[in-house]
């Protein structure tokens, strides 16, 4: 402990959690309601012919920024709204206004990847109509008894530059379409009667660097309390000291008054401990005298209560403990608003010669960065999408998630507390330069801290969030800018530390001198960005500061596809052909990192508290290498395609980019696994006993020829066999990951992999070479799920021969029909260069390989039955169930 002073940089000691979760409309004991607004919207894909173009952020700017006056801090002028009412010309917002011939549907709702995909858009944006306007209505009614309540409107997402209107009054909007926000409906809102909700969205081209989605793509939601209430993210639970013996919690909670008089109010708070399934205990495990406070009129106040727990379940990634803190307002003997806040109870710290601590035990980050579209879904949010990209992420060892690069969704946060993920919660891709001609820059100087204390207030009381990141690659760093960046970085730090001191932190950076010039001490960690080879030299030059990789890796790579000769260059050309990558591993663009470089490089580096690789699943847009139109025939193999390319280029002077999606995923868009992600498993889960071979082994046209063999293992050392006749074993050496027979030539038939650890027989794999395909195998995550209208199983799709070994070129169209209470709302195979809808009942496998996803009907339990057909083949059925409770 004598070196603590000079040795711990960073220590955060509190208890953490969701953001507040409201008691549910219909509790007689709080007058607090939160009803979900999903349901009955119409919708409107562009604008209305007849209404005048106006409504571009430039001539909006000043009725959207009063919106972000509740968000700013002491000394920050707060705008005025004009006089007038904005869009009072506009028809489609007006409550009388006939919208039978928009369609009807339910949030949440992402029109872009409804598609169609189009060659001439963007592959950065994944060839899908995202950038457009488009419009919202939705009609509901409000009770009498809502007359003296205070009715916001609560949006947890919405791409982008939301307009909201209501009755015809326009209400207010925001900027940023990744930014929860709330917005007050009370002064518009008609008790008693039905109300008009009319909300419009803008997108435009090169607002962003992958695909954004478009819509109401996250809930929305209407909230009802009393004008003296709970402020919005208004509880803010932390805990001075954590130990596995006792851990004090601090319950701040911040009143609003927002009636004409001062009033006396009582406050109190109890804590019950949390099951793994999120139901309370039945008695508090703690609880404190109520305290007294005044509030003045039209203003905030707040009151803090302190309870020491003994013996905590404390929050980790093995065991993610919660506990929840219901907190209650009472005016003399009357509750007149409560809220339930989830939190963990952990200490973490940054030690720049250890690394990452938890709970006082070193933690090796093992993270990837996540975009946040959910593939065939889009970025329409939905919690079993996430859930099952966690669980497929947690099989393999990932413990973190980095939210590149904006703020998530709160379900996803939600679902790293439930499951034991830590996130690296980020902000923004740029800060006031841009990267793209209409992407956040455009609002920086107006939104940017607003947008920051809106992330921190709403996530700050999460478990998971571990770290908070104030940016990614910005432009400053580069350059003239690159010796100021750190004032900005300063500011913008600053601004978190304001809402919270209880976490670190720190920015993704590939300006190597972002270690160096100033920033790094405006911060309380660095992440680097591609930069191994300045590890060494940050480590030396920044004794006291932790070190991490933001961003790491980007390798390249096509599910299923192996491409011949086999090179260590990671920029071989011979490693891409027809738009696809070699699933080799080793291939990646100059400024990326292959797999074992990163390792290696961070092996060497005292303090190394972990990485982010880039990326867990891969996502819609910005599809490197083919980014831009090619105009080389070097991505075509088969001489056919190679042909016709070659006439097209000749007529058109170029070749239309055929990629929708990313290569860098672990995990394909679909939810298929490379083979990559066998590499990190057996590196980041060294006790699981494991063995992965690749490349698949059936190559017709290659018999005789070299067809090297890698294999991954969890065990030091492995032996390699081909129709029983041994092909050596093999031993891992100092920095070697994986183990590699790179003279096989190929024989058709059984190859097999045996690996050992210490000696001892630890695990094995076979590849068997296939027939035809004979036959449809299908086989789903879960047998049962729940009958709300949301919930989903995903069906793999699998073409096998007659021995059940998987086909592994196979491209069978296969048709799907569903019997029973549900639907089939997408199909995916992972194949970049796919083009078909998500939405329609049918898919070519690519690879062998697709995936089905089947969404319940709300209040509808029963059995389904899922059928999938394809020429030549004999037809399959599988079945699942829907339940009330699953």
């Amino acid at each position: 402990m004598k070196h603590l002073g000079r040795r711990l940089f960073f220590v955060v000691l509190l208890a953490i959690a969701p953001a507040a979760h409201c008691v549910r409309a219909g509790d007689p004991a709080n007058p607090r309601e939160r009803v979900s607004l999903d349901t009955g919207w119409r919708f409107l894909n562009g604008d209305p012919q007849w209404m005048s173009p106006q409504l571009d952020y430039s001539s909006v700017r000043a009725w959207l920024l009063p919106s972000s006056g509740p968000l700013l801090g002491l000394g920050t002028a707060k705008p005025a709204r004009p006089s007038g009412n904005l869009g009072s010309d506009i028809a489609c917002v007006q409550p009388g206004f006939d919208d039978a011939a928009w369609r009807s549907l339910d949030l949440p709702h992402d029109w872009g990847i409804e598609g169609p995909f189009c060659q001439d858009l963007p592959g950065d944006t994944g060839k899908l109509p995202f950038a457009t306007s488009g419009w919202y209505r939705k009609r509901f009614p409000l009770p009498a008894e809502d007359a003296g309540r205070r009715l916001v409107l609560e949006i947890d997402g919405a791409m982008s530059c939301p307009l909201v209107w209501l009755n015809g009054q326009f209400v207010g909007g925001w900027a940023y379409g990744y930014t929860s926000f709330q917005l007050d409906l009370t002064p518009y809102a008609k008790p008693g009667d039905y109300n008009v909700l009319a909300i419009r969205l803008d997108n435009l081209h090169e607002s962003s660097r992958w695909y954004p989605g478009a819509g109401l793509y996250r809930h929305v939601w209407l909230t009802k309390t009393d004008p003296i209430h709970i402020a919005q993210w208004g509880t803010i639970v932390t805990t001075p000291r954590v130990s596995s013996a006792s851990a004090l919690v601090s319950v701040e909670v911040r009143a609003v008054n927002d009636t004409g008089g001062a009033v006396e109010l009582t406050i109190g708070t109890e804590l019950f401990a949390l099951d793994v399934g999120g139901a309370r205990s039945g008695a508090p495990v703690a609880s404190g005298q109520p305290v007294r406070l005044r509030a003045a009129s039209h203003r905030e106040a707040s009151t803090t209560q302190t309870f020491q727990l003994v013996s905590p379940a404390l929050w980790s990634v093995a065991t993610p403990n919660r506990y929840l803190a219901v907190s209650t307002v009472k005016r003399g003997d009357t509750v007149i608003d409560r809220v339930e806040t989830p939190f963990g109870i952990r200490s973490i710290a940054f030690d720049a010669d250890r690394g990452f601590v938890l709970n006082g035990e070193v933690l090796r980050i093992q993270g990837v960065c996540q975009h946040h579209d959910l593939g065939a879904l889009g970025t329409a949010i939905n919690s079993r999408a996430i859930e099952r990209q966690l669980e497929l992420l947690r099989a393999m060892g990932c413990n973190a998630i980095r939210t590149s690069h904006n703020p998530p969704a709160p379900e996803l946060l939600d679902a790293c507390d439930r499951l034991g993920f830590l996130v690296l919660n980020e902000a923004f891709d740029c800060w006031a330069k841009g990267k793209g001609r209409n992407d956040y820059h455009r609002f920086f100087a107006d939104w940017h801290e607003a947008d920051l204390r809106a992330l921190v207030r709403r996530d700050r009381n999460h478990p998971s969030v571990f770290m908070w990141s104030i940016g990614n690659e910005v432009i400053e760093q580069w350059g003239d800018d690159s010796q100021e960046s750190w004032k900005l970085a300063t500011r913008l730090a600053g601004i978190v530390r304001e809402e919270d001191r209880t976490r670190p932190v720190s920015s993704g950076n590939n300006g190597g001198e972002m270690g160096f010039n100033g920033v790094q001490h405006a911060l309380d960690a660095i992440g680097y960005n591609y930069r191994i080879e300045t590890y060494a030299r940050f480590r030396a030059e920044n004794p006291a500061i932790p070190l991490y990789g933001s961003e790491t890796a980007s390798t390249l790579s096509s599910r299923g596809e192996y491409f011949f000769p086999v090179s260590d260059d990671k920029t071989d050309p011979a490693s891409r052909a027809n738009f696809q990558v070699s699933s080799y591993d080793l291939y990646a663009e100059g400024w990326a990192t292959q797999v074992e470089a990163e390792w290696r490089a961070a092996a060497a580096v005292p303090g190394y508290a972990g990485e982010f690789v880039w990326t867990g699943f891969d996502y819609l847009g910005e599809p490197t290498p083919y980014n831009s139109d090619a105009t080389n025939l070097l991505n075509f193999s088969d001489p056919v395609k190679k042909e016709k390319m070659a006439k097209q280029l000749a007529e058109l002077g170029r070749i239309t980019v055929q990629s929708r999606s990313s290569y860098f995923g672990i995990i394909d868009l679909a939810g298929l696994p490379k083979d990559r992600y066998f590499l990190y498993q057996s590196r980041w889960r060294p006790e699981h006993p494991m063995a992965h071979l690749l490349p698949h082994w059936t190559w017709p046209e290659r018999e005789g020829q070299l067809t090297p063999v890698h294999v991954y293992t969890s065990g030091d050392e492995a032996e390699l066999f081909l129709n029983g006749r041994s092909l050596g074993r093999k031993k891992k050496g100092s920095g070697e990951y994986r183990l590699r027979w790179d003279d096989v030539r190929y024989t058709p038939g059984e190859l097999k992999v045996v690996a050992y650890k210490a000696g001892q027989r630890w695990a094995e794999d076979v590849q068997r070479t296939a027939g035809t395909p004979a036959k449809i195998a299908l086989t789903c995550d879960r047998a049962t799920f729940r009958a709300d209208g949301a919930d989903l199983v995903y069906v793999t799709v699998d073409i096998t021969d007659n021995a059940g070994v998987l086909v592994p070129r196979a491209s069978n169209l296969v048709r799907f029909s569903l019997q029973g209470a549900g639907e089939i709302i997408a199909t995916d195979n992972g194949n970049p260069i796919s083009f078909e809808s998500f939405q329609v009942p049918e898919r070519k496998v690519f690879n062998g390989c697709a995936v089905v996803l089947v969404r319940s009907r709300a209040g509808q339990p029963g059995t389904l039955v899922l059928r999938a057909e394809s020429a030549g083949l004999a037809a399959q059925e599988i079945s699942f169930a829907s339940a009330a409770n699953p």
